[in-house]
């Protein structure tokens, strides 16, 4: 039951201006989303998990390969139409690094370099300048040259011209952002010697000449991909008779530490022998192969590296928060099944009794509004009771008759009380203040019992320590797609919970449809407070701060009226988690306090916090890396890691129906409901968390009620159902 509590705030708003406010709820989350999988998508990009190509070309003909070209040089300018190859003068060596940067080599690699003074030139990918651009910036600072290896890495020769321009132009992007420079420098991926190009990669070499870069391939192997051994590294970099040459050398691609020892020896040993170690424009003295980038360009650039590395931040964020988020739900499960089992083995052993048996009457609080739906079958079941009660209904200034359906009843023992609507809470402080019992009985107006459910409800209060007792609350309405979700939920979810807290004593809720209290504790604490939307939660917190025991009783069951529409549903949902909010924060003095107060608020307050605020809020890192995986691979291991956390939740669920001897065919539609219904509650405590951080106020929503839930075994209420059958919705 949802009743409408007075608040202060703004004047009510037109009809038009809801509906210009209705997308807003959407907008926000809808926003997040689409920066989060752009920046998922953006990581994907530059980590060559999407549009990566890794086909290479096998070896073809080379009849229309110049023979100029192929008996050349390494150094191969096709600039402006010319056709010519360059050697690197004899004693000079320059030293060439493929594929990097790369965090963990690069930096030991332009260590050794430093130390013997020596320069060198770095061909890098853009995804690797992109990610690490402070180290593209070190090697311009000191003296480096850099060359483009295109952006992704594929062999060009299977590529169009407009993926060869997006592979440079996306590569200079990279290094106009990292170290504010545009180089002339390119060496193909795949490449080797000059002797080596055939008809295929030819003609990419003639139009990358003629997009105004210098092709530089290599004369000299040390072959260290193979990690063949340091002293082999060095012999296969050395060339013969004190010619120049071209080195081709890794600084990422794997480990290379092979390729720091060695380079770490050769230098010096190289230059004993007379050889120089300088970049490619230096050994063949020509103009600097740099250019400085400014306006505009330059601040695409810095734009390109901010976006990429602020990607691999929220990435490495994500995985932070995924890491978080698996061990809470994993721990929660854990406990759960535990404490749950350990529950369920204590209240149903043989003799378990909570103290003296309750047989003294109980006064029932119904506090309704517009419940003209509802209101009979909630009261025919609670005549049906099999422990002597009252019942008062409080009319909270209800419009549709509600009162007056009640009172035609002339049911004994049934009273009602009126008053102006002022909101739930007031209404049961009412009923509390026009009670006979000290027992009270607390149920919503669309809620119905079963004949047992008070003595089973109240049985707890045997035991002096106990303030108050959680029911068990089940969906009455599951026929509907929507209605079988909330029915796993509140089995799987609420009811182990509640095991779990009992056990743990520090039960967060006690269900506003079926709960009771000893008058005395609700005295203690003041009563009802419209402090928060979650009353519920607000007086459960408040008797454990008071030294209250709050206990679960698994066989006071209540059969309420859940949501059947979207709509609906986000509306309930977003009071109850804002309202948890609001009670966590209301409570929050309890973390520092002593004795019961203290007890709860180091127990209690961060369980709840971590296992219905932050766990559901974090929750969807889940959905976004299955969905992340499926997209960018590895696909089959993100299925099999899904399905063995849906493995995880399925073996809960079913030992909670179990435990609830509930029938195990509603299980179907969990996996559906992992997929659909978890997205929109996880939607609704974002809003939720929007509306706290923004110091926003919500109000209580009324939800429309069908009357379809019956009183068990009473058989339906004809007028009623008929009603309400006509007025029912698709779940859609």
């Amino acid at each position: 039951m949802a009743s409408r509590t007075r608040r202060s705030g703004p004047a009510p708003r037109t009809r038009g201006a809801s509906r210009r406010r209705l997308p807003m709820r959407l907008l926000l989350p809808l926003l997040v989303l689409v920066a989060l999988m752009a920046m998922l998508m953006l990581r994907g990009y530059v980590h060559s998990e999407i549009l990566a190509d890794h086909r290479v070309r096998p070896p073809a003909a080379t009849d229309q390969v110049p023979e100029k070209i192929m008996s050349g040089g390494p150094v191969i300018d096709a600039r402006s139409g010319r056709t010519e190859s360059l050697r690197v003068p004899d004693h000079r060596l320059v030293l060439t690094f493929d594929d990097g940067p790369d965090p963990i080599w690069t930096p030991k690699v332009l260590d050794v370099l430093k130390k013997h003074d020596a320069h060198a030139v770095f061909f890098v990918t853009g995804t690797m300048a992109s990610r690490y651009p402070d180290l593209v910036r070190r090697m311009v600072e000191e003296g480096h040259e850099v060359g483009l290896h295109t952006f992704n890495h594929p062999d060009l020769s299977y590529q169009s011209k407009k993926r060869i321009d997006w592979e440079l132009s996306q590569n200079q992007l990279a290094l106009s952002g990292a170290a504010g420079i545009r180089t002339s420098l390119f060496r193909p991926p795949y490449s080797s010697f000059a002797d080596a190009m055939d008809n295929r990669s030819w003609p990419v070499t003639e139009y990358i000449g003629r997009r105004g870069y210098i092709t530089v391939v290599n004369n000299t192997d040390s072959e260290d991909w193979r990690k063949p051994g340091v002293a082999e590294i060095v012999r296969r970099a050395t060339p013969k008779g004190g010619k120049g040459a071209i080195v081709l050398m890794h600084d990422s691609g794997g480990d290379r530490h092979q390729t720091v020892e060695a380079l770490d020896r050769m230098l010096p040993d190289l230059r004993e022998q007379g050889y120089e170690f300088s970049n490619l424009t230096e050994a063949l003295d020509a103009p600097s192969a740099h250019s400085r980038v400014t306006g505009l360009d330059r601040w695409k650039g810095a734009a390109w590296i901010f976006l990429v590395q602020a990607s691999e931040h929220l990435t490495d964020g994500l995985v932070v928060g995924l890491s978080i988020v698996g061990t809470l739900v994993i721990g929660r499960f854990v406990l759960m099944l535990l404490l749950s089992g350990v529950h369920a083995r204590r209240v149903r052993r043989r003799g378990f009794r909570w103290g003296a048996p309750i047989t003294e009457p109980v006064s029932v609080l119904v506090p309704a509004y517009n419940e003209a739906k509802c209101i009979e079958n909630t009261v025919r079941s609670l005549a049906d009771s099999d422990h002597p009660i009252e019942v008062l209904v409080i009319d909270d200034g209800s419009s549709d008759g509600t009162s007056r359906i009640v009172e035609a009843m002339g049911l004994p023992n049934v009273r009602v009380v009126r008053q102006l609507n002022a909101g739930k809470p007031a209404a049961l402080n009412r009923g509390v203040a026009n009670a006979r019992y000290d027992l009270i009985v607390m149920m919503d107006g669309d809620t119905v019992f079963e004949p047992s459910t008070v003595r089973e409800l109240v049985q707890p209060f045997g035991d002096p320590r106990v303030g108050a007792v959680a029911g068990n609350a089940k969906v009455g309405n599951k026929d509907s797609l929507i209605g079988a979700w909330q029915h796993i939920e509140y089995v799987m979810g609420f009811n182990l919970d509640r095991r779990m807290y009992d056990v743990l004593r520090c039960m967060p809720t006690i269900p506003g449809a079926v709960g009771a209290f000893r008058r005395s504790a609700l005295e203690r604490v003041g009563g009802m407070s419209d402090d928060t939307l979650a009353e519920d939660t607000d007086i459960t917190m408040a008797l454990h701060r008071d030294g209250w025991r709050v206990v679960y009783a698994e066989n006071a069951r209540a059969w309420t009226e859940a949501p059947e529409t979207v709509q609906q549903l986000w509306s309930q949902r977003y009071r109850w988690s804002y309202g948890t909010m609001q009670a966590i924060w209301k409570h929050r003095r309890a973390l520092v306090d002593k004795g019961p107060s203290g007890r709860f608020g180091r127990i209690g307050l961060p369980l709840v916090s971590l296992f219905m605020v932050l766990a559901p809020l974090l929750a969807p890192l889940i959905d976004v890396f299955l969905v992340y995986g499926l997209v960018f691979g590895p696909t089959q291991k993100t299925i099999m890691a899904w399905l063995g956390v849906l493995a995880i939740q399925a073996v809960c669920a079913a030992y909670a129906f179990r435990l609830d001897r509930e029938r195990m065919t509603h299980l179907i539609s969990l996996p559906l409901q992992q997929i659909l219904y978890r997205q929109l509650m996880y939607v609704v405590l974002l809003q939720s968390w929007i509306t706290a951080l923004t110091g926003g106020r919500l109000r209580w929503q009324k939800l429309r009620r069908t009357g379809v839930v019956d009183a068990p075994g009473g058989g339906p209420v004809p007028r009623q159902r008929s009603q309400s059958n006509s007025e029912r919705r698709p779940v859609a």
